[in-house]
């Protein structure tokens, strides 16, 4: 499997991520969507990904040409972002597992602490590996 980054585009914010060829996860985080590019600027550059994994579904059309522009040899490839959010609500408390009496109350009911973009992004990373052969 290639470095890949993954990109969950957002009008005020963005989840972005990077997995590594071995399938470890290299980056994990939330970006205001004003410093997006740049963030994926400095990621392309730092790990060299062979692809752009993206959603299909906000805004992705006007993120995707910006990326083109600013990566033009990144190859960008989008998946369906169709219920990502609500999957990457109920991953979170899978990889951060709520503490205290948190723990007692049923994850649908429990706030999130932070946004999920980032793993709404690594979720859209994660179905396009289910599809690559």
């Amino acid at each position: 499997m290639p470095v890949i980054l993954g990109f969950d585009p957002g009008r005020d914010k963005c989840g972005v991520v990077v997995r590594s060829a071995q399938g470890e996860w290299l980056v994990q985080r939330v970006v205001p969507a004003e410093s997006a590019l740049e963030v994926l600027c400095t990621l392309c550059q730092q790990y060299q990904p062979q692809v752009l994994v993206m959603g299909d579904q906000t805004t992705h059309q006007q993120w995707r040409q910006r990326i083109q522009e600013c990566l033009p040899g990144v190859p960008v490839v989008t998946v369906d972002e169709r219920y990502s959010t609500l999957e990457a609500q109920r991953k979170y408390w899978e990889l951060y597992p709520a503490q205290g009496w948190r723990r007692l109350l049923p994850a649908g009911l429990r706030p999130l602490p932070r946004p999920v973009d980032d793993v709404a992004a690594r979720i859209l990373v994660e179905r396009y590996c289910s599809q690559s052969p």
